[in-house]
């Protein structure tokens, strides 16, 4: 691992207590993490979470899912829904400063964590419920799936061929951004502690998330009446904004203004099209996009794409290749930014993982422990936070709390 920064980060000194699974929220806390703060992950004993067993691909019997999302963490097992860890549990809250979980709704309740009991026992803790569909509305109730939530969204109705079928994205987009969402409103609640000196409930859900993803495509449509449509790799309201084939493989072409258009007219050996009413002006290129991408298509297929590359960005149009997760992932590029890390593993050794992506000059974000075995600091957090003594801590082992 290269070395890190001295300096702390921009979290140094909190401590969140991570009690969720999956997606959404672990990523939420590893970002956390990796700003400074000290993460206690909580898993079931035994099994852990559920990413633990997605695979394969596996290393050394870790699934490189888990791994990909759980750094900066120590992870302590617990059997929640026993006294004896319910007892444990309503401790380290006490000791936190944030409180991420994605239960069903009710559960922290029902093990008497209520809204009540956190004003009395720990007032400026901020609680982070991640949920399917919010604590509100016909569908509270449902469990969330980031597959069913691309569904329901919208968001895949907009993604695909034109004449194909509705597409799901690549990964687990909804979980991401609700992942990120948290984050940004658990860094929002503790800045207001600092006026108010208090903590707060926030929530957040994959539903509303899926949503908000609609961007300005929801805009579209709340301003038109009109239904948004699938574009392929094509753009609602921009024209060309597309992939297209070139004598070798595929390229990616963004132009933005009527101005990147003449410029990529000239260099692809059409300057004509820039004085073409059909396409001189973008809303002309939308309504006319069949004809100008056809056009594009047999123009460009006349060299190759690291060619194109090098012409069209010499004259300031946006482009690119379409690599592979492969490609990306070992470009100069990728490696220049410190977006491959390696990390000591204590099962794997060297561990490569992706880096950090964000850039903090005054308290830089860091990864400082790899991701974690499953239980690996129980005894450390329970003596080192909680104070427990080596008998008791072997006596919840042995009754299957811990």
């Amino acid at each position: 691992m290269k070395s890190e920064s001295s300096q702390g980060g921009a979290l140094e000194g909190l401590h969140v207590l991570d009690l969720t699974r999956i997606l959404a929220g672990p990523l939420c806390a590893q970002m956390l993490g990796d700003m400074g703060a000290d993460v206690i992950k909580v898993e079931p004993p035994g099994t852990g979470d559920d990413t633990r067993t997605w695979g394969p691909p596996f290393i050394e019997g870790e699934s490189a899912y888990f791994l990909g999302i759980n750094r900066n963490k120590r992870s302590l097992t617990l059997n929640m829904a026993v006294k004896a860890g319910q007892e444990i549990l309503a401790g380290l809250i006490k000791k936190s400063d944030v409180v991420v979980e994605n239960f069903k709704l009710g559960t922290l309740e029902k093990w008497g964590i209520t809204h009540s009991w956190l004003e009395a026992n720990a007032p400026r803790v901020i609680r982070c419920s991640i949920t399917g569909y919010g604590s509100s509305g016909p569908d509270a109730t449902l469990p969330g799936y980031d597959f069913i939530l691309q569904a329901e969204s919208g968001l895949m109705s907009i993604c695909g061929e034109p004449d194909g079928t509705p597409t799901k994205y690549g990964v687990a987009i909804v979980d991401v951004v609700t992942g990120l969402y948290a984050c940004n409103s658990i860094l929002g609640a503790l800045a207001a502690r600092e006026r108010t000196g208090r903590g707060q409930h926030v929530e957040v859900c994959l539903y509303d998330s899926g949503i908000s993803m609609l961007i300005n495509v929801a805009s579209n449509y709340l301003v038109s009446g009109k239904d948004a449509r699938r574009f392929g790799n094509g753009h609602p309201s921009i024209v060309p904004y597309t992939t297209f084939p070139t004598a070798d493989s595929m390229i990616a072409v963004a132009v933005g203004n009527d101005g990147q258009f003449a410029r990529f007219a000239e260099t692809v050996g059409h300057p004509n099209w820039a004085k073409d009413e059909r396409f001189s002006k973008n809303p002309a290129r939308v309504t006319n996009r069949e004809a100008l991408d056809g056009l594009i298509a047999q123009a460009l297929q006349r060299d190759k794409t690291a060619s194109w590359i090098g012409k069209l960005r010499a004259v300031g149009v946006p482009c690119g290749p379409i690599n592979t997760v492969a490609k990306a992932l070992t470009d100069p590029h990728t490696l220049a930014r410190d977006m491959v890390r390696t990390v000591k593993h204590p099962k794997t050794g060297d561990l490569k993982m992706v880096g950090i992506p964000f850039r903090m000059n005054g308290t830089p974000p860091t990864i400082r422990r790899p991701p974690p075995l499953l239980g690996q600091h129980t005894e450390e957090v329970l003596g080192g936070e909680l104070g427990l003594s080596a008998a008791r801590i072997a006596k919840l082992r042995a009754e299957k709390v811990i």
